[in-house]
């Protein structure tokens, strides 16, 4: 077998470690070149004893075998990983030369015997040593340091030789160890990388287990489901089946059906034909329901005329708990022309003057004051049998008639009650203002059949004083006066609105009973002699109406105006005045006043006078619109039963048979 080669890392190492003896061992040679000039005492004294030489000689073997082995260490580090050893000196000093020489000298040489020759090898003796040459015998000295330093010069070469090999494999071995290094780090990195890889697929692994025992749990549950789908299929091909004969059943009714279609299809037509008939029909019929509208609302205005555009009515509240009750002669209701069923139109109220009398000491006969008016509603009539003698009067407004309606009558008289109602919310006891509007509300829905469209907005004021204030008012308006003013709606426009105040749209009945309950707590009230809690204003209740017929451009507008005036009692002046009764006699005056203007104002319209006094009062200028020739006006001329109130009542039964008389052109409607 061959032997097996040393890798030339190995053999680097091996020549360093045999070099470095060679460079560190000491060397007595002397330096090649140099003279003996010394004399043979000095020389002697150069040279090494025996011992010594001996001893140098021996360690000089023991190197020179070292150097022997090396090609054996050189071969055993080639078979290595090429390790980079650490570098050789390249140059040599001369006193490693020669100690390589005398190296090289004493292992060639046999044993030491006398020289014969000069220059000529000592002989052996006896298988000896050769021994030292005498100090004599330079010559002989000389010419074995000449062939010492051949043989050095020789080895020297050799070396140099084997240095630049071991040199070249050097480089080699580092290339070699470069590239192993590069491929150890590329290993390193893949190893690395590997690694990653091996606990990213650890990670997967555990997720995948985890979704393995996840599937198992869906495939459990799956597999439950799947039996109850199962179940379910059972169940569901059973309902199949029964829908499979429903279907054939309902396939029979369809084909029955269809035969009956083709039956009702000519029978469409026909209708259709029908209704094409009837849709003209029925625009026909609009266009006379239209005419029929139009002529209704002309005959009723033409009734209302016929009735007079001023109209008085006549009512007598009841005697109250506490109040004495007044001998039946005092107030007579003489029946009308048609007999006791027509309602009554006349009233006579009977006076006993206790100042006057006979010659015989006797009282003097009462005297009978008659009146007539067109109704009179004794004391037990009910609130909706006043109503319905205006309702009437209420529908004009829809139809585009100004309206106006008074209460009027002394404190105590029941003018308020007539007009807002009793305490609570009895519908028995409504008074005309909500009763009013509920008719309002009614008859503008019937007519939204026919394309009317209605708008209302509300405004309440009382005059107290002169002084307008909004009953409506909330916050801190609430109380107020003098910030409301009655000015015209724009420049050349004639109606006329009250600045500040309040108009609010009403669509209902509730909105209308809160601003009721809202106005009834504003007014101004006092305690009168006639009266715990007497009004001491005039109270306008107004609601502007619109109305539209958007298909045939119709527009209509109204005012219709629910008054109640302040008690028309008159002072006694032989009352003392104290400092409350003079607010009171203020008060009664200002009331006076624009009673006493109303009047004016009403026979200034009857007699067609050039001039209208409306400006001398609040009342009438704000409600000029409505008492002019193209308005319908109705007072309700309120009087107390009791005997103790005959004068008042006979001065207001006076003012309105004044008004009653009094006639006023025909009216127009405000329509656009």
């Amino acid at each position: 077998m061959e032997p097996q080669q040393r890798s030339p890392l190995l053999e680097v190492r091996g020549n360093i470690e045999l070099k470095k003896p060679l460079i560190k061992a000491p060397s007595r040679l002397p330096l090649p070149g140099t003279r003996f000039k010394r004399g043979p005492d000095q020389m002697e004294d150069a040279l090494e004893p025996e011992k010594k030489r001996t001893r140098g000689l021996d360690t000089v073997t023991k190197i020179a075998t070292s150097q022997s082995r090396a090609p054996a260490i050189t071969a055993r580090t080639q078979t290595q990983n090429q390790i980079t050893a650490p570098k050789v000196p390249k140059k040599t000093g001369p006193r490693c030369s020669t100690a390589i020489a005398m190296v090289l000298k004493n292992q060639k040489s046999g044993p030491a015997v006398p020289a014969q020759k000069p220059g000529a090898a000592p002989p052996m003796v006896g298988g000896r040593k050769p021994t030292k040459r005498p100090a004599w015998d330079l010559k002989g000295q000389l010419c074995d340091l000449n062939a010492e330093l051949k043989c050095c010069r020789e080895r020297t070469q050799t070396l140099a030789q084997e240095n630049q090999q071991l040199q070249d494999q050097l480089r080699e071995a580092q290339q070699q160890a470069k590239a192993r290094g590069a491929e150890c780090r590329t290993l390193e990195g893949e190893l690395a990388r590997v690694q990653a890889q091996a606990e990213q697929g650890q990670q997967e692994l555990g997720s995948l287990r985890a979704r393995v025992l996840e599937l198992e749990e869906q495939q459990c549950t799956q597999e439950g489901l799947l039996r109850e789908l199962q179940k379910e299929q059972l169940g569901l091909q059973e309902e199949r089946r029964g829908l499979a004969a429903r279907l054939e059943e309902q396939e029979r009714r369809l084909q029955a059906s269809e035969a009956a279609l083709s039956g009702s299809q000519a029978e469409v037509a026909s209708l259709r034909q029908e209704a094409t008939g009837q849709a003209a029909l029925l625009v026909e019929q609009g266009e006379r329901l239209h005419g029929l509208e139009m002529e209704r609302r002309r005959l009723h205005n033409q009734l209302q005329e016929l009735k007079g555009n001023i109209r008085v009515f006549c009512r007598v509240r009841p005697v109250l708990p506490g109040e004495p009750t007044p001998p039946p002669s005092f107030l007579l209701f003489p029946s009308g022309p048609g007999g006791p069923a027509d309602p009554p139109t006349r009233l006579s109220v009977s006076r006993c003057d206790e100042r006057r009398g006979t010659l015989s000491g006797a009282p003097a006969p009462a005297t009978r004051h008659d009146f007539s008016f067109d109704r009179v509603f004794p004391p037990g009539s009910r609130q909706d049998e006043v109503f319905e003698e205006i309702a009437m009067l209420v529908q004009s407004a829809l139809d585009g008639y100004p309206v106006c309606i008074f209460a009027y009558g002394q404190t105590g008289s029941g003018k308020t009650f007539t007009m807002e109602g009793g305490p609570g919310r009895d519908p028995q006891v409504e008074g005309l203002i909500p009763r009013a509007l509920r008719h309002l509300f009614s008859v503008a829905q019937e007519l939204g059949g026919q394309g009317w469209t209605y708008s209302f907005v509300a405004s309440y004021v009382e005059i107290y004083n002169e002084t307008v204030r909004d009953l409506l008012a909330t916050g801190p308006r609430k109380g107020q006066g003098g910030e409301c003013e009655i000015r015209r709606a724009g420049p050349g426009s004639e109606e006329l609105t009250v600045t500040n105040a309040r108009y609010v749209p009403v669509s209902c009945e509730k909105e209308v009973e809160a601003l009721l309950h809202l106005a009834h707590q504003n007014r101004a009230v006092a305690r009168t002699s006639q009266n715990e809690r007497s009004s001491r204003s005039h109270s306008v209740f107004q609601l502007q109406i619109s109305g539209e017929h958007t298909g045939r451009g119709l527009q209509c507008g109204a005012s219709l105006n629910l008054v109640d005036l302040a008690g028309s009692e008159r002072l006694d002046p032989s009352l003392a005045l104290g400092p409350g009764e003079r607010d009171r006699l203020r008060e009664t005056q200002a009331i006076n006043s624009s009673l006493s203007t109303l009047g004016l104002v009403i026979m200034a319209l009857s007699n067609k006078e050039s001039h209208i006094p409306y400006r001398n009062s609040k009342l009438t200028y704000l409600l000029q619109n409505s008492l002019g020739g193209s308005a319908k006006m109705l007072m309700f001329v309120n009087i107390s039963p009791l005997e103790e109130n005959v004068s008042e009542s006979l001065n207001s039964l006076r003012f309105a048979s004044k008004v009653n008389q009094c006639v006023i052109g025909t009216a127009q409607a405000n329509r656009k």
